[in-house]
């Protein structure tokens, strides 16, 4: 019985064996038949949707920037760059000059352009003769100014864009080109958009050695509008011609009836197409002292105390004030300058004789009874303390002191201790002869000088050769009659001005020397006048840093600049 169960078992295990071996036989077939073709279908099939999905994104999602690319490497853009608008002086003369040349260019490597600017001549030989292979000319006009340093801060100069400036979209937006110029300073940079110009393109087929094939098109550059300026170009050399070499100062030049900037001299200067050389300097020579820099006017001041003084009634044709030398207020003592000089006085003064003589004693009791709030109100109707709206930039506002200003100035508690931050009798006597905490611009004083010339209106000062904004300030006749004459017995024999004494035509002037708080009590010499007195033609306002008294250093130069404009 257990051989029989024995046998039966063996005979179940062989059975399940080759069922196995059956099942096994029948996978193995699968597979090297329906089961390995449905394997290759599947890789086949993924294999095809991918290469489908790569020519879809190589044609349709960056098929535009391999277009691009294929045609930039066999296109090239190049640039015709526009000719400025000329500057041109009031009577037509170019103040600037475009001189052509040529941008040598070619691609280098990859994403990298090689330069080399050369002259007209080289451009227009390299034309004709062939250019080197993978080489391109383009076109451009290097800025050049004739009158050097005579005109050098009305018109500034040129410079080349940053790679930071045209970074920014202000360019970007306005189609500026890397290497673009712009104006930098002066009228160069006041109209630019007018002066600039639009730049032309030219996009040529090139070869894969670099000739040019044909154009295909492009635009052609649109130049710049010409400008014309209010100043006197002939006029601008005499003046640079006459300043003292090696001296620091300005003059203003001006027509009184309109505004118009005849000369706007700074001194030290430069030459616009070197400014490289200068930027350095400790002289400063870029710097505007003309419209940026500030300075106490000294006696030219006395004209703006006048009209303040007159209008509000503190004084009027028949004040006289005693010279006694000198005003004593312990411990401070307040000197006219004729006493302080030499030891003189000069008796009863009324306000055409103050301004003749240019006496202090008389200022001082004027800006005494007139006030200091008073006389800030109208310094500032004038134009002190404010730019007064010239094109160039640059401009400083001056500094009008009063007691508000001082309190916040010196508002530290040793200050307040000291009553530092107090306004005094002496602070008003000082700004009343145009010291003390008072600053002002060379066209400033120009400016006020214009308004006595113009009888009481003042106009916007201007390098546009145009009548600019003018408007009335509600001065009386009589205080500009008594200011007027009073500033032409000061170029008369008696007055401060005696360079001008033996001058053919009627002048109206009035000298200044400011003292500036230098130990050794040097002083800045000032001269501002206007010519003919009766009926004004042209005014000039000088100034000398440091160089002593005005009627000393500071008239001659005006008196050469009157008798160039009168000889003529």
């Amino acid at each position: 019985m257990l051989k029989l169960g024995k046998a039966f078992s063996d005979n179940l295990i062989l059975e399940e064996k080759v069922k196995r071996r059956v099942v096994k036989e029948e996978e193995v077939s699968w597979w090297f038949g329906k089961g390995r073709a449905l394997f290759f279908t599947t890789v086949f099939l993924v294999a095809f949707f991918i290469l489908v999905w790569r020519l879809f994104e190589l044609t349709l999602v960056q098929g535009h920037r391999y277009r691009l690319l294929a045609d930039t490497n066999r296109t090239r853009d190049l640039i015709r760059h526009a000719a400025r608008g000329v500057l041109l002086d009031r009577t037509g003369k170019a103040l600037t000059v475009n001189i052509p040349r040529y941008i040598l260019t070619k691609l280098c490597r990859e994403g990298e352009v090689c330069t080399e600017r050369i002259s007209q001549e080289e451009g227009d030989q390299l034309s004709n003769e062939g250019l080197p292979k993978g080489w391109f000319l383009e076109s451009e006009y290097i800025r050049q100014y004739p009158y050097g340093e005579a005109l050098a801060h009305v018109l500034g100069y040129m410079g080349e864009l940053s790679p930071k400036e045209f970074a920014d979209d202000y360019y970007v937006l306005r189609n500026y080109l890397p290497g673009s110029f712009i104006g930098r300073m002066g009228a160069e940079s006041a109209f630019e958009e007018r002066l600039r110009g639009r730049d032309g393109r030219e996009l040529v087929e090139i070869e894969a050695n670099g000739d040019i094939v044909r154009s295909l098109g492009g635009e052609e550059a649109s130049p710049g509008e010409d400008v014309t300026l209010s100043v006197d170009a002939g006029l601008a050399q005499i003046v640079a011609k006459e300043f003292p070499l090696g001296s620091k100062g300005a003059v203003v030049v001006s027509k009184p009836s309109t505004g118009e900037i005849l000369v706007l001299f700074s001194s030290p200067s430069f030459v616009p197409e070197h400014v490289e050389t200068v930027l350095n300097s400790p002289d400063e020579p870029l710097f505007n002292r003309a419209i940026g820099g500030v300075y106490p006017p000294g006696s030219t001041f006395k004209i703006v105390t006048a009209i303040a003084a007159l209008e509000e009634g503190a004084i009027d044709k028949d004040t006289k004030v005693e010279d006694t030398g000198v005003i004593r207020i312990p411990p401070f003592t307040f000197p006219n300058w004729y006493f302080r000089e030499y030891g003189k006085t000069e008796g009863m003064v009324d306000i055409v004789k103050a301004i003749q003589r240019s006496n202090d004693i008389f200022f001082y009791k004027t800006g005494e009874w007139l006030g200091i709030t008073k006389l800030a109100a109208w310094a500032r109707n004038i134009g002190i303390g404010k730019p007064l709206g010239i094109e160039i930039s640059g401009e400083a506002a001056g500094l009008m002191p009063d007691p508000s200003w001082k309190n916040l100035q010196f508002n530290t508690e040793v200050d307040r201790e000291l009553r530092n931050n107090e306004w005094y009798l002496g602070d008003t006597y000082h700004v009343a002869i145009g010291q003390g905490y008072l600053l002002t611009t060379p066209l400033q004083v120009n400016t006020w000088t214009n308004i006595v010339a113009n009888g009481g209106i003042v106009c916007k000062p201007t390098i546009r050769k145009l009548k600019s904004e003018c408007k009335g300030l509600n001065i009386q006749k009589e205080t500009i009659d008594l200011i007027t004459q009073g500033m032409k017995e000061a170029c008369t024999s008696g007055g401060t001005g005696w360079p001008l004494f033996d001058f053919q035509i009627s002048v109206a002037c009035k000298t200044g020397t400011a003292e500036f708080g230098d130990p050794n009590n040097r002083t800045h010499a000032w001269f501002t006048t206007f010519a003919p007195a009766e009926d004004p033609e042209i005014s000039v306002t000088v100034l000398v840093e440091g160089a002593g008294e005005g009627s000393n250093v500071a008239a001659p130069i005006a008196k050469k600049i009157l008798e160039a404009w009168f000889g003529r």
